[in-house]
């Protein structure tokens, strides 16, 4: 077998071009864009499956520098600890916190539900959590930083499983979202609430507005990020020492959300727009270095457990959407919408629950406390409450 070891250089460059290609595939088949289905997992996946091939047949053997993947993923997540701003939060309203709740009970029961499928099968419990919150509710992203965790903590094959699952929410989520939300709103004969809904239809996310992007303020962004990443290197390590585990980008995280709220009651404005720009890219490399270095050939023993805990997971979702949410949210139209998003990145992504919620009200009506409510605690705030509950199980199963 033909075996070679890319060096830092050139696992960045393969990424790049796996990511180019990843663009360029979307641009021509529909279906990768309906479903939202990121460049750097279409590049990432094709490389995976040549190199299972080259392994399966005895041919060749890669193997990849992965410091630069792991700098990538803490950078990433560190941007998501700028945008936790408690002020965003509270100018949301009681809805937003509600919401916000509901989010977060549905991370505990997919939790719940893949360790004790994974325990079912005979399993070690952290391939749950593989199939649980850190796919559906978290994505290719999260998939991509705690795959490695769950598999220093002894889950073998759990970074395939992972990314194999985050890839099914993206379409399953999409599926499922505007059924239900029709479901409802013939049941209980539910229409806009045009009056109400007025109040939201003006609110935006002023720090979040696009800004003229300088090198002063790239140079800017990267200061507060790398500053961040070099103190919150410190914490996971303090706290190993009392025995609890931490993924490597949780401390950069929360000092990165220490220095937005900071700033926000001090009124100084952070770079916002030059800091997500820089995070944004930092995921779409780490992205692709990670699932070009799957190794699919660990998933085969799991395939049929893996099935089944995913289709699980998907009733899970439809039930939790149907009862719990659109209950929650207030049993009206605002809250069949929300169920319908709710979908979308409670077993996929933000941008799946909006393309979710913008089929649904474009044949039924506008519901702009929705499109205020969800995307805020889909990108802001879900990812930092997913990781914590992801990091407790961790530490209960591991």
């Amino acid at each position: 077998m033909f075996q070679y070891s890319f060096n830092m250089a050139q696992t960045l460059a393969i990424a790049i071009v796996l990511l180019l290609l990843g663009r360029w595939i979307k641009s021509k088949i529909t279906f990768f864009e309906k479903f939202f289905i990121p460049a750097p997992v279409i590049g990432g996946v094709i490389f995976s499956l040549i190199t299972l091939l080259g392994y399966s047949f005895n041919l060749f053997n890669f193997s990849f520098e992965g410091q630069l993947k792991d700098l990538l993923m803490i950078a990433f997540f560190t941007t998501i600890g700028f945008v936790a701003s408690l002020k965003m939060l509270k100018k949301g309203g009681i809805q937003v916190f509600i919401f916000l709740a509901v989010a977060t009970g549905l991370v505990i029961v997919q939790n719940i539900a893949g360790v004790g499928m994974a325990k079912l099968f005979g399993l070690n419990p952290l391939l749950g959590l593989a199939a649980g919150s850190v796919p559906l509710t978290g994505g290719h992203g999260t998939s991509g930083a705690f795959g490695p965790v769950l598999e220093a903590a002894g889950a073998s094959g759990a970074m395939s499983v992972a990314i194999a699952s985050a890839t099914f929410g993206l379409v399953a989520g999409c599926m499922i979202g505007g059924p239900i939300a029709k479901k409802v709103m013939a049941k209980y004969n539910i229409k806009p609430n045009i009056e109400e809904d007025v109040l939201y239809s003006d609110e935006t996310l002023s720090e979040d507005t696009i800004k003229n992007v300088s090198e002063a303020s790239i140079f800017k962004a990267i200061v507060y990020i790398v500053i961040s990443m070099g103190v919150g290197g410190v914490i996971g390590p303090l706290f190993k020492l009392i025995g609890i585990t931490l993924p490597s980008y949780i401390g950069p995280m929360i000092i990165a959300a220490i220095i937005r709220n900071i700033s926000d009651s001090k009124k100084k404005e952070l770079p916002i727009h030059s800091i997500n720009i820089i995070g944004n890219i930092s995921l779409q490399l780490f992205l692709a270095m990670a699932l070009m270095t799957m190794k699919l050939w660990e998933l085969a023993a799991l395939a049929l457990p893996l099935i089944v805990m995913l289709l699980v997971q998907t009733i899970i979702m439809a039930l939790y959407a149907r009862y719990i949410t659109f209950n929650i949210m207030g049993k009206d139209y605002d809250a069949a919408v929300m169920a319908s998003g709710h979908c979308g990145f409670g077993m996929g992504a933000t941008p799946n629950a909006m393309a979710n919620m913008e089929s649904f009200t474009t044949v039924n009506g506008p519901s702009p406390r929705a499109f205020f409510v969800l995307p805020l605690v889909g990108a802001l705030f879900i990812d930092f409450v997913n990781a914590t509950i992801i990091t407790l199980f961790i530490n209960i199963f591991g």
